[in-house]
């Protein structure tokens, strides 16, 4: 089938980067650990024969030597009595019906009494251990570690890699009511994942019972996120035993995702690409010009910097926004502090405004408030992998001047504007542009020299947007303090990606930890105004919009009652979200 249509499985592993027998890696893991258990399982049978062996030709002399020096001393036994007094000896219970009398049948004794001790201590731990201990514990860890989950469950996420993406999906998931379950191959880690509250399943990828034994046929997604060999493999695997769930898989490689596709995935999701353009996106919104971060259905949010223009200094009662253009301020942002619009905010120099309103309003606000809109914007972008390459591409397309500033040579392609060189040397920063640029772009993988770069950058560029990237949440903060504008990481944008494409885009990122969700309005608010429940006073969220069959009302009148069979659309943090569904638990 593969041939008919082009394309042969070597040349997909080959564009994949990988070799043809790449994708058998998916499984190879557990079936390596299988391997290796059947291989400790002989040793110790083997050590468990040698051992008794020994044990009887040890039995056998001794009891030999024991008929001799009885014949010496004039006594004579059989062979059995022999083989009897023996083991009776090299056992410890010594009934004493049978003793020497003479000096070498005692020193004899007492040889045939350590040497028996030592078999005791040796073997009889030795076989409690192996054989009566040890597959009791791996039993234990195999029960521990589910292979199958609850017939109950539907309309469930399916995981099949461990990794920061995945973790805030997980964390997504609790949020949402959604069930979850992860696939792990290796029974230890499986177990580790389970006894943390993680719905954990064992099994190998590339094995179709796996995805059985998740139900998979009742599930609501299918997420692979692994090597883009073993996705290809995953999505195969899922499409032989089912053709309607949605599967949505991440891809390295530019050239996968048609590859991806045709294995069956619904969606393919280029990481490096969507950080890159979330990123380049967080840089446009300047001088007072809007820029889309996010839409739900015709209302559009946008953010825009107040430096440049007439507005700082000014409060947003004084700026009257609202009055001028129509637009509704969700809030500011500076240096990713994120304040609820109020009369008395104050419009700083690093005030960026967070704005909800349908595209004519927008427009409206960027010319009344837009300065130099037509001026071409210098940006310095530091990093030249993937995520710097996806934010050059997104200006082009923009038509912005830009550089890269890349440290290894073999980094750099042809047809972008590259600056090789150490980006802590200012003179580098100087022949990318550093000193006419508006935006800066730190897209390292190492958070220790983002935030470094980060303090650096802001010292010779006050004024300048600074976005930089983070690889750990415990590091966004720290970025923060060093004079970043917006802090963006995987694990944010890929799992708000992620989760759009499952959930029909309710939830757009603004900065880490702060978002806009689209929520179905609460059985508790309906017929209720958001004044007489304290909305914002409860859990720190404010609506920005109601949803109805009728259209979006945007800024709505906190004394209206709610409407049934609505939605709102809040904005609030990750902890005021999760304040939000304690306090209104029936918004599914």
């Amino acid at each position: 089938m593969m041939k008919s249509m082009g394309v042969t499985i070597a040349q997909i592993m080959e564009r994949m980067g990988g070799r043809p027998t790449a994708s058998t890696a998916t499984g190879s893991s557990a079936r390596a650990q299988e391997i290796a258990q059947r291989a400790q399982r002989r040793r110790r049978t083997r050590f468990l024969v040698i051992l008794l062996v020994l044990f009887v030709i040890v039995v056998t002399i001794f009891s030999a030597l024991f008929h001799e020096l009885m014949e010496v001393e004039g006594r004579s036994y059989s062979w059995p009595t022999s083989i009897y007094w023996t083991l009776t000896t090299m056992t410890t219970l010594g009934f004493g019906d049978i003793t020497f009398q003479s000096d070498a049948g005692r020193i004899f004794s007492v040889v045939v009494l350590l040497t028996g001790s030592t078999f005791v201590l040796v073997m009889l731990p030795f076989l409690f251990i192996q054989f009566i201990f040890m597959p009791w514990m791996a039993e234990r860890e195999r029960r521990r570690a589910p292979r199958s989950i609850s017939s109950d469950i539907s309309g469930h996420m399916i995981l099949t890699a461990w990794g920061p993406v995945e973790s805030a999906l997980i964390e997504r998931s609790g949020q949402a009511n959604v069930p979850f379950v992860l696939i792990v191959e290796d029974v230890e880690e499986a177990g580790r994942l389970h006894d943390e509250g993680r719905n954990v399943l064992v099994g190998d990828f590339d094995d179709p019972s796996t995805y059985t034994n998740a139900r998979v046929e009742q599930a609501g997604v299918v997420v692979c996120s692994r090597s883009d060999p073993a996705n290809t493999n995953i999505a195969f695997t899922v499409r032989e035993i089912t053709s309607d769930v949605p599967i949505v898989a991440t891809a390295n490689s530019p050239a996968s995702v048609d590859i991806l596709e045709i294995a069956g995935a619904n969606e393919v999701v280029q990481l490096g690409e969507v950080l890159g353009s979330a990123m380049a996106a967080r840089s446009l919104g300047l001088a007072g010009r809007t820029e889309e971060i996010g839409r739900f259905g015709d209302l559009v949010i946008a953010e825009a910097g107040v430096v440049g223009t007439d507005l700082v200094g000014q409060t947003l009662a004084e700026a009257k926004l609202k009055a001028h253009s129509g637009v509704g301020i969700v809030g500011v942002l500076q240096r990713g502090k994120f304040e609820i619009a109020k009369p008395e905010t104050q419009l700083e120099k690093a005030t960026i405004l967070i704005l909800a309103g349908s595209e004519r309003q927008l427009a409206t606000f960027d010319e009344q408030h837009a300065r130099d809109f037509n001026r071409s914007l210098n940006a310095v972008v530091i990093g030249g992998g993937r995520v710097g390459r996806a934010i050059g591409r997104a200006y082009e397309e923009a038509g912005i001047d830009y550089a890269i500033v890349e440290m290894l040579p073999d980094r750099a392609q042809d047809g972008l504007p590259y600056v090789i060189g150490d980006a802590a040397d200012r003179s580098v920063l100087e022949r990318a542009g550093i000193d006419d640029s508006e935006a800066v772009l730190i897209t390292t993988h190492d958070d220790d020299i983002n935030v470094y770069l980060t303090r650096y950058c802001r010292g010779l560029r006050p004024e300048a947007r600074i976005i930089s990237r983070a690889r750990l949440d415990r590091n966004v903060s720290t970025l923060y303090r060093a004079g970043a504008d917006a802090v963006l990481s995987y694990a944010a944008t890929g799992s708000d990606t992620i989760w759009n494409h499952f959930r029909g885009g309710e939830t757009t990122l603004i900065a880490e930890g702060l978002s806009v969700v689209r929520t179905v309005i609460p059985v508790e608010l309906v017929g209720r105004t958001l004044a007489d429940q304290h909305v914002y006073r409860r859990t720190g969220c404010n609506v920005v919009a109601i949803e109805t069959d009728l259209g979006l009302v945007t800024d709505p009148d906190p004394n209206e009652p709610l409407p049934a069979r609505s939605s709102l659309i809040i904005v609030g943090t990750d902890e005021s979200l999760s304040r939000f569904r304690e306090e209104f638990p029936n918004n599914s």
